[in-house]
């Protein structure tokens, strides 16, 4: 239910687009990006609440991602990419209020790889 693409290789300073498509009951419901890196737990990248109009940004991405969303579409600008940006970037839905715990994302798509050299 949950679709991403965009994902690739790109040298540091650089950009990419991620796109996640959603589909079924995830339609309505809240969206996000997380990603996971080798060795290390998934973490939360950025979210946005259509119906409250909320947005949520990591810390370490603010002012370098951008998070948006149209109708079944979201997508994650990355611009001014980093090295330790790498992993793969998960796409998530949930039904809960604004929350950056991966339990409270009951949907999750199959990831996407973003890998950035330096």
């Amino acid at each position: 239910q949950l679709i991403e693409s965009g994902g690739g290789s790109v040298q540091a300073g650089g950009s990419l687009r991620l796109s996640c498509t959603a589909s079924g009951r995830t339609f309505g419901y809240a969206m996000g990006w997380f990603r996971q890196a080798p060795g290390k737990e998934r973490e939360f990248v950025a979210a946005v609440w259509r119906s409250s109009g909320i947005i949520d940004y990591t810390d370490s991405v603010k002012g370098r991602f951008t998070i948006s969303r149209d109708n079944a579409m979201v997508y994650l600008q990355m611009n001014n990419l980093k090295p330790e940006d790498t992993g793969v970037y998960f796409c998530a839905a949930t039904r809960s209020d604004p929350t950056r715990r991966a339990v409270d994302y009951g949907y999750w798509g199959q990831g996407t790889q973003v890998t950035v050299s330096s």
